[in-house]
């Protein structure tokens, strides 16, 4: 029986559902596009879904650089998420991104689907074709633009668009950390476990067809816990992580299952006796495979030496992290080998669109990036806030002429880009707002606690960014707070002005990385799950006197209050009633259009 055809018209496919394509949807949707979003598995999330259970990482490096954590779109997940599931279940998770992404009204889901085959014309895709085969149905999507978040560049690659496979040489881009030689490989890619203690002890029967370890083969990867492991579970990276992934993932059980066996049966573990294999990834991890060609390849001296760009879209901090391809049939090499900067650094909007397709951006893993930069790049939160800016940017140039990316890249484009950015609450280093409709920018700033800090509600800058980059001071202090609670901030226009918008950026807690993880470890060292202690619970917000809104569970970092109808007032003010366990508040923003 033939499949059942569907013709659907967008502004903006997304093929993957990752954490980089759900952020291009969502920011997308937010900003008034029509999106379609693909994904190939029947749960969202990517590498951090509950198939695979890999925490996301970010700038931040596990909290090594207080202030660096990704804001916008990934904030307000990982909040919800920590407030809304503090045991830190996997598919609580998985259901928390299928919540955001279904009761978006913009939205099309198509989960269990496959991007098969795309129509291009002049250098344009018109069109792609998409199959669920679970359903016998097949879609033919016409849009605008086209992203693809997919990893392995499957969309891009049907399209046509330039990329590259495996670590260059050296002399390639000048990159002292890079290959001599270039080659084929790539990072390998990771199944994980978890383990549960048990009152009694839980014997382990190696089966026939796992893997064989002994002591030496451990020597450079300890084993410390039994609850979550392990990221250096790694292999393939000498094969091709595409076509050869059937038997990569085959290889990789064989590895996980035999790790765990010489974990419960090797005589060196005795206090995993009562420890029980609780759960093993079907799904291999996958670190590398395809990265596309951009107008600029961002290489190795833009992540360890950044000058900065003019059109910076989406920023980066985590290591250098490289692995070598064969991850355990390398015992003789660390697993890894982390590059450390203190620094974070900027990421071109032309790293994430096509070099020679004119409407397709890419977000996630597969940007225009070289080995050795890939290695920071690669991480989740970052792949996050890319697709939170490729999103937007599709959204906001639906009304021009032309959709030749490469065309509307034009300075005047990216800076109205950057600005919406920073506005939806992305984070862009050294730059701060400037949006000339925000009226809070010309108003003054007053308070009844903390008076002397009030005007830094309006100062453009919506953290404490002690990860030093450009000018911006290791210690600077960007935000009102309070000494006391209850206490008022309070904004007075220089002339009475109808207001429909009040924004308001609260403090999240950026000094500690916020995580979901099985890790034990990690669970010690990331801020406590539940709602933040730091964010304002309860607030009041007031025009010329009248509450316009009023919120008194809040959890979330950015707050969009929409009026039903515009209040013409000249004083706004926000009373901070409660924190969630602070005693005092903090308001990094107010904006008001």
């Amino acid at each position: 029986m033939a499949n059942e055809l569907h013709r659907l018209e967008t502004d903006l496919l997304v093929a993957g559902g990752g954490l980089s394509g759900v952020c291009a949807a969502l920011a997308a949707a937010r900003n008034g596009a029509r999106v379609v979003l693909v994904q190939d598995r029947s749960v969202l999330g990517g590498n951090a879904s509950s198939e695979i259970k890999m925490h996301v990482v970010g700038a931040d490096c596990h909290g090594a650089k207080p202030g660096a954590r990704e804001s916008g779109l990934i904030e307000e997940l990982r909040l919800e998420d920590a407030a809304r599931n503090p045991a830190g279940v996997y598919s609580q998770w998985d259901l928390l991104l299928y919540e955001k992404v279904m009761l978006e009204p913009n939205i099309r889901l198509l989960l269990d689907t496959d991007v098969v085959g795309v129509e291009v014309a002049d250098g344009v895709i018109r069109g792609a074709r998409a199959v669920r085969h679970s359903t016998e149905d097949e879609f033919i999507i016409a849009a605008r633009f086209f992203a693809d978040c997919t990893g392995d560049g499957r969309l891009g690659a049907e399209a046509g668009a330039d990329y590259h496979v495996g670590r260059e040489a050296r002399r390639d881009y000048n990159e002292p950390l890079a290959q001599e030689v270039a080659d084929r490989q790539t990072l390998g890619s990771s199944i994980l476990l978890t383990g549960r203690r048990h009152d009694t002890p839980q014997p382990f029967v190696r089966p026939s067809w796992v893997r064989r370890f002994r002591k030496e083969d451990f020597k450079l990867r300890p084993i410390k816990s039994f609850e979550y492991g392990y990221w250096w579970f790694e292999w393939g990276g000498q094969l091709d992580t595409l076509k050869d992934n059937a038997e990569i993932r085959h290889e990789l059980l064989r590895i996980t299952l035999g790790v765990w066996d010489y974990i419960k049966n090797s005589g060196e573990f005795p206090e995993a006796a009562h420890w029980g294999l609780e759960w093993v990834g079907s799904i291999p991890g996958k670190r590398e495979s395809r990265r596309f060609h951009g107008p600029y390849r961002l290489t190795e001296n833009d992540v360890l030496r950044p000058a900065g760009f003019d059109d910076a879209v989406a920023y980066g901090g985590w290591f250098v992290d490289t692995h070598p391809p064969m991850g355990v049939d390398a015992p003789d090499e660390p697993p890894c080998v982390q590059h450390h900067f203190e620094h974070l650094f900027a990421l071109p909007l032309r790293c994430y669109h096509s070099r020679n397709i004119a409407n397709l951006f890419f977000a996630g893993r597969n940007i225009s990036a070289t080995h050795i930069a890939f290695a920071s790049t690669r991480v989740m939160a970052t792949c996050a806030v890319g697709g939170q800016a490729v999103g937007t940017a599709a959204a906001l140039w639906l009304g021009e002429a032309t959709n030749d990316i490469r065309a509307l890249s034009t300075p005047a484009n990216v800076r109205a880009l950057q600005q919406r950015l920073l506005r939806d609450d992305a984070f862009l280093p050294g730059l701060r707002n400037e949006d000339p409709l925000d009226l809070a920018r010309s108003a003054r700033a007053t308070a009844s606690s903390g008076a002397e800090t009030a005007a830094l509600a309006l100062d453009g800058i919506t953290r404490d960014l002690r990860a030093a980059f450009g000018s911006w001071s290791s210690d600077s202090v960007h935000a009102w707070a309070s000494t006391s609670l209850p206490a008022t901030l309070e904004l007075t226009l220089p002339a009475a002005a109808p207001v429909r918008e009040i924004h308001l950026t609260f403090d999240s807690g950026f000094e500690r990385e916020l995580l979901l993880t099985p890790s034990h470890h990690h669970q010690k060292i990331s801020a406590p799950r539940g709602a933040q202690r730091k964010l304002v619970r309860h607030y009041r917000v007031k025009v010329d006197g009248a509450v316009v809104a009023e919120e008194t569970d809040n959890t979330l970092r950015k707050r969009v209050h929409r009026l039903a109808a515009p209040v013409v007032g000249v004083k706004i003010e926000i009373e901070c009633l409660a924190t969630h366990g602070e005693p005092v508040a903090r308001v990094f923003e107010v904006r008001c259009y």
